[in-house]
């Protein structure tokens, strides 16, 4: 995951500087296939190689730094992320992992999935959940969140199967009207065909899901399957054989005693009349 953490990155920087791969081949005199593989995660760049194309793209400072060790960290596996940097390197990390998957498997307990909160929800909650934050911080996290939507508005959109124990639709989340507009956005959300939406009821009793939210990121290719959890000490991300199986093995339990589309789409009119 560090390795196309660090792909992507170097793939950013380059298009923000405004080169293209043949202008930074003849900047830095890295061979053309090589920054190919490099930016594709097919391969690991050689520290001297990092060097000289952070050189060519001005980068300095923590930027830097986080690159380098990157670099040097590459082949380990699993990584926690703390929640010491700001935004909008706290999140770049799972945001550049789910910009490039093909579809994400989101269970979540106790929330709404980040990516069909309605504005004034999200908002709601983040205040709720960081009552220190100040405004700016607020909007700051609300902004990256509704940019991380689009990723459902692409011509070719993200797969998205968001599976959620009743107590997310239950809480009260900034009152009536805000719950009111949320599950009508949940609804119509719904209706996507590239969006399954599913709730465990609490007729469901005990089920495996209940130690935690998690996301599954599926990228369509040769790639592994990477596990977020979002903890208090920051991002975890897992990426093990056994713990990636371990977790798929679970949205499956998870998928078979939640209710259908269709029985999901009306409970959530029903709770929808309550507000």
């Amino acid at each position: 995951m560090r390795l196309r953490r660090l792909a992507s990155e170097l793939r950013r920087l380059r298009q923000a500087a405004g080169l293209s791969q043949e202008d930074v081949a003849e900047k830095t005199n890295v061979n053309i296939v090589t920054l190919y593989r490099i930016e594709t995660a097919q391969t690991k760049p050689q520290l001297r190689t990092l060097i000289a194309l952070l050189d060519a793209y001005a980068v300095t400072g923590d930027t830097r730094a986080d690159l380098l060790a990157l670099q040097k960290e590459a082949k380990q596996r699993g990584w926690l992320n703390g929640f010491e940097a700001d935004l909008p390197g706290k999140y770049s990390a799972y945001i550049g992992l789910e910009s490039e998957a093909r579809q994400v498997i989101n269970y979540e307990s106790l929330f709404i999935p980040g990516l069909l909160q309605t504005e004034e929800y999200m908002r709601k909650m983040i205040r709720g959940v960081r009552p220190t934050a100040t405004d700016d911080e607020i909007e700051s996290r609300v902004g990256a969140r509704m940019q991380r939507q689009a990723l459902l508005e692409n011509t070719v959109p993200l797969q998205l199967w968001a599976i959620l124990d009743e107590a997310a639709l239950r809480r009260k989340i900034g009152g009536d009207a805000v719950m009111r507009d949320q599950l009508s956005h949940l609804a119509q959300q719904a209706k996507r065909p590239h969006i399954t939406l599913q709730v465990i009821p609490f007729s469901a009793g005990a089920h495996p899901g209940m130690p935690g939210s998690f996301i599954v990121l599926k990228f369509g290719t040769d790639d592994p399957d990477v596990i977020h959890i979002d903890s208090a000490a920051g991002d975890l991300f897992l990426e093990k054989e056994t713990e990636i199986q371990r977790y798929n093995n679970i949205c499956e339990h998870l998928r078979a005693i939640a209710l259908s589309p269709a029985d999901t789409a009306a409970l959530l009119a029903s709770l929808r009349e309550r507000h």
